[in-house]
């Protein structure tokens, strides 16, 4: 799976001290009306159980600039929960899910659906705004590694 391209997205989920998130590489766009997102979740991860008990997530798609943000969602060095929200710029929409705030693009998202396959599930969400920055390039995941696509 690793000769895979994926583009990077952060998921973020919960509340204050009881929130946390991941980077993911399987996610796209599933449906323009209505509008929806599919992410696949690992079952086993720490944010899995959360969009269950909160029903809203925040999605952003990761720009050039934002490796440091991948590695902390990726939990490098242990980082867990709100830690990994140190270092970037936040903010809110609609569910007051938090979004990246320089994302190139960013989605409030109520969670339609979850299906569990295998390892993962499949967390559908409804899009119920959208935040976008221009000119940020991206971050894609390729053979072990994150790799800069400029803008």
């Amino acid at each position: 799976m690793r000769a895979l391209v994926g583009n990077c997205s952060v998921l973020t989920v919960g509340d204050d001290a009881d929130r946390t998130g991941l980077v993911v590489t399987s996610a796209i766009s599933l449906s323009a009306e209505p509008p929806l997102l599919l992410a696949c979740v690992n079952r086993a991860s720490s944010s899995w159980p959360m969009f269950n008990r909160y029903r809203r997530f925040g999605w952003s798609s990761l720009g050039a600039q934002h490796q440091k943000v991948a590695e902390r969602f990726s939990g490098f060095g242990g980082v867990k929960g709100p830690d990994r929200y140190a270092g970037a710029d936040w903010t809110t929409a609609v569910t007051g899910a938090q979004l990246l705030a320089d994302a190139p693009a960013a989605f409030d998202c109520d969670v339609e659906e979850m299906i569990d396959r295998g390892t993962h599930s499949i967390v559908i969400g409804r899009v119920r705004a959208v935040i976008t920055t221009p000119e940020q390039g991206a971050l894609i995941y390729w053979n072990g590694g994150f790799r800069k696509m400029e803008a």
